[in-house]
């Protein structure tokens, strides 16, 4: 198991980044989470993944975890993480 901690640094919210790591979890064998104020949310039961993370309300400047476990787990998190990163939704912590 893997888990990244992150700070959410986009102002506008995260609609548009939910329903990205949602897509982005199917591409890889492990079960992905999003854990946020110590609820969590499986990536792979979309689209009721989308909603559970919607209805968290993540805000600008608080944090996030992501978590994989399986085979390639290494490989998810380096992947969200450089994804998420690139496009100015988050910044590691």
């Amino acid at each position: 198991m893997i888990k990244k901690q992150f700070t959410i640094i986009k102002e506008t919210g995260f609609a548009r980044p939910a329903t990205l790591l949602v897509s982005l979890s199917h591409r890889f064998t492990s079960d992905i989470f999003l854990e946020y104020r110590g609820k969590t949310v499986n990536l792979k039961h979309s689209p009721k993944s989308i909603m559970d993370i919607m209805d968290l309300g993540i805000k600008s400047g608080t944090q996030i975890y992501i978590q994989a476990n399986g085979a390639d787990e290494a490989q998810a998190i380096q992947f969200i993480k450089d994804y998420l990163i690139k496009r100015d939704y988050v910044q590691e912590t």
